[in-house]
């Protein structure tokens, strides 16, 4: 079920969220797009870059498939029921299965 009540947090907030993450931010710097195994067989495209929020924080975000053609650096983004995760000490977001990303015009 969507969630009705859509208040937005700030980085700092999702950092300390698993998920139900609402964030709104600009894309500040994209890596290198790399292919990866997926578990179930075949392939999928993944970019990891950096969202910075209004506030000056940051946060890595995971990018998967048809996000990285659509988002490009310097995008305001939205995300939508984002979940986080962390690797190595670093915390990233993703959208997950049930989370949306949209590219604010």
């Amino acid at each position: 079920h969507p969630q009705t009540d859509m208040s937005m947090h700030t980085i700092d907030q999702a950092k300390n969220m698993r998920n139900g993450i609402n964030l709104e931010g600009e894309v500040v710097r994209k890596g290198e797009t790399r292919t990866v195994s997926k578990k179930t067989g075949g392939t999928i495209d993944v970019c990891d870059a950096y969202l910075k929020d209004s506030a000056n924080e940051e946060i890595k975000i995971t990018l998967w498939a048809e996000d990285i053609e659509k988002i490009s650096q310097g995008a305001k983004i939205k995300i939508t029921n984002g979940y986080t995760s962390s690797f190595k000490g670093e915390i990233s977001i993703g959208k997950g299965k049930f989370g949306e990303i949209q590219v604010l015009p």
